[in-house]
């Protein structure tokens, strides 16, 4: 059995210059983090005593014989392209909601793409694991997904990713004073709003015509770099979330579902009790609302946003792990085994029987002349 731990992951700057359509043209950069909440994956080769060959169990749990009846798309096309036809039971549980803007899709295929790796005995690199992710979801699922969140669920920490013309990804860890690093973290909020969606449909609605949006991607671009000119500087750290509000505004413009009355709502309610900037993770439109707020306003923030769950995080720097290996009784090697000592078996036998029948010629032979003698 194997069980991975796979961080989520929280967006400053830069989203949307990291789907293809884009970054392929203009290049593109991010500067985000992973944080301290996690997708588990739990796989196993599923023994040989049921009825189905894989039992698949999320928010729903799915008894199959064969990977196509899978319903699940990152399940069945992460067997499809390792080419796993083992029998195989998967678990999958996750400290934060589905489609809630952290990643959470990306952070199941690199956490599932790892565990089918370490069942096979391979160790697969951060990018091996990301790279292939991307493939999966961009080229198999078809999914409207960018590429920033397989890369840092994969490798993990504070990055700057860049996104080069010719397709080539680079992570630039951002290295902070302990003192600095600890300041940024106690100025940001996450708060769950209940909304849920799905990042690609609302992708849809701006990547079709992301080539037209190249004022406002351009500057969220820029963004990236001014964010960790404040970071890595003596200045005033605010200054971050000012950016943070600028950025908001202007991913807002980039298509009508990205926000709406009540997201709208929530964040001058923020604003009006203290906090700085922020946006909503992801795509947009609902799930989670991170909010930079200085210290000395977070309660009247958390007082004017009662009714939403406060998620404190901290930043994470391990990214994809496995965290328990235990080898099983492989029945389909005992199989193979078995089959092998029976073809062994029925090749000694075979060797006996040939031998027999060189050696009755002279049997024979000594039989007559013994005969011969006694007449």
């Amino acid at each position: 059995m194997v069980i991975t731990r796979t961080p989520y992951r929280v967006s400053f700057f830069g989203g949307g210059t990291d789907y293809p359509p884009w970054y392929l043209k203009n290049g593109g950069a991010v500067l985000c983090t992973t944080i301290d909440k996690y997708c588990y994956i739990s796989c196993r080769i599923l023994p040989p005593f049921f009825e189905h060959k894989f039992r698949v169990v999320y928010s729903k749990v799915e008894l199959c014989q064969s990977i196509d009846e899978i319903q699940h798309p990152s399940v069945r096309a992460a067997l499809r392209f390792l080419k796993f036809n083992r029998g195989l039971e998967i678990h999958h549980d996750g400290d934060l909601p589905a489609r809630s803007g952290i990643g959470s899709s990306s952070s199941f295929t690199v956490g599932l793409v790892h565990s089918l790796y370490s069942l096979q005995g391979v160790m697969p690199n951060k990018r091996r694991l990301a790279m292939e992710s991307i493939h999966i979801e961009q080229q198999m699922i078809k999914e409207t997904v960018g590429s920033q969140d397989q890369v840092s669920a994969a490798f993990g920490g504070l990055n700057r990713i860049d996104f080069s013309r010719d397709g080539f990804i680079d992570v630039q860890p951002v290295t902070l004073a302990e003192a600095r690093q600890d300041e940024f973290n106690r100025h940001l909020m996450l708060f769950y709003t209940g909304i849920k969606r799905t990042a690609s449909t609302i992708a849809d609605g701006y990547v079709k015509s992301i080539s037209k949006k190249h004022i406002a991607l351009g500057r969220m671009h820029q963004m990236v770099g001014e964010g960790l000119d404040t970071l890595c500087s003596n200045r005033n750290i605010c200054d971050f979330g000012e950016l943070l509000h600028e950025g908001w505004l202007l991913k807002k413009s980039l298509g009508s579902m990205v926000s709406n009355p009540i997201v709208d709502d929530l964040y001058d309610r923020a604003r009006d009790a203290g906090a700085i900037g922020g946006k909503i993770l992801g795509a947009g439109s609902g799930g989670f609302l991170l909010l930079f707020v200085p210290p000395s306003a977070q309660e009247d923030v958390r007082n004017a946003l009662s009714k939403l769950i406060h998620v404190p995080f901290k930043f994470e720097h391990g990214g994809s792990q496995v965290i328990f290996y235990e080898p099983q009784q492989d029945y389909h090697e005992l199989e193979r085994d078995r089959e092998e000592r029976d073809v062994d078996s029925f090749r000694e036998l075979t060797s006996v029987v040939k031998s027999m029948i060189v050696d009755m010629p002279t049997t024979s032979h000594k039989v007559e002349d013994d005969m011969e003698l006694a007449t």
